[in-house]
């Protein structure tokens, strides 16, 4: 199952050419979630990670095989929803578009001596305005067959459901007993339904105790009551709660492995592939030199790096 992007259920989709389009980005997960980005989705704290784009030197090479159109401009302008912490959000001053996906669009701009700007976009407007308003669209986007019939995607990221209780797990929280558990979700994810509301099932057909799920708007203070003790356990998508680590100052750990995890991609206008193949060419070499993998190591997600990037991939429906 794809899942991600995991978001609260609120919107409706309207039978358009281009709006269809956009749905395809409004659902960042399928089987899940069907709805825009949470502007709930806000870090605990500032941003952590410091990468430095002058520390990438252009590739001759790739730079030349650049699309035209964009080597004349000079600039790739990605879209983005900064509202999705540690992935892309707005920093401190509340304007400028930060995280980890920011700074992987910075690296392949440097790598291709383009200058980039972020541009931040509504989630569902974003795929639609690939081509004449944005060269790439970067935000968390769960690669899918119906995306896969919309736009070209470059892989660059894993996300799963991944859990975490206080450091130590004083509680012995085990995900093998989870029945009559307070364990905290962010409203509308897919960890709320249909993850507990599917475990919650189970606990009633073998006659134990339900689940308290604890379902709060902000992923924050799903946080801060972890922290605080007041629940158990807390689940989120695999980046979340990779930054939310990084957020406590080690008053959290991990549980368990990342489950249902799914390619996430790049987006690319359908009719260009020469800039689609360019992308995964520039992530094959930020892998192989490890920039990538530092730059997900700086916002606590090294464990969604991938080894091999590629542009279309089979994926599951």
């Amino acid at each position: 199952m794809q899942k991600f992007r995991s978001l609260p259920v609120s919107s409706t989709l309207k039978a358009a050419t281009i709006i269809a389009i956009g749905a395809l980005a409004l659902t960042a997960c399928t089987n899940a979630s069907e709805a825009g980005p949470s502007s709930a989705a806000s870090p605990s704290g500032s941003a952590n990670a410091s990468f430095d784009p002058s520390t990438i030197a252009k590739d001759d090479t790739l730079a030349a095989m650049v699309p035209a159109a964009i080597k004349s401009k000079g600039t790739l302008t990605v879209g983005s929803d900064t509202s999705y912490a540690p992935a892309e959000f707005l920093g401190p001053d509340g304007q400028t578009p930060v995280g980890y996906d920011v700074d992987i669009a910075k690296a392949i701009g440097a790598t291709l001596g383009l200058k980039v700007q972020v541009q931040t976009a509504e989630f569902t407007g974003i795929l639609p305005a690939l081509g004449p308003k944005y060269d790439l669209g970067i935000s968390s986007f769960t690669i899918n067959p119906e995306r896969l019939g919309a736009v070209n995607m470059v892989s660059y990221f894993n996300a799963g459901t991944a859990w975490a209780v206080q450091k130590g797990n004083p509680k012995k929280f085990s995900l093998d007993d989870v029945c009559g558990k307070s364990i905290g979700v962010q409203t509308g994810t897919v960890q709320e339904d249909p993850d507990l509301s599917g475990r919650n099932k189970k606990c009633a057909a073998d006659g134990k105790q339900p689940i308290n799920i604890v379902t709060l708007k902000n992923q924050t203070d799903v946080t801060t009551r972890l922290v605080n003790g007041s629940i158990d356990a807390m689940a989120a998508d695999s980046p979340i709660i990779g930054y939310a680590l990084t957020q406590t100052n080690g008053q959290l750990e991990r549980l368990g492995d990342v489950y249902d995890a799914a390619p996430q991609g790049i987006a690319v206008a359908k009719s260009d592939t020469a800039l689609a193949d360019v992308i995964q060419k520039t992530l094959t070499k930020l892998m192989s030199d490890g920039s990538y993998k530092k730059i997900l190591s700086g916002w606590g997600n090294a464990e969604g790096a991938i080894t091999k990037s590629e542009v279309n991939p089979a994926v599951k429906s």
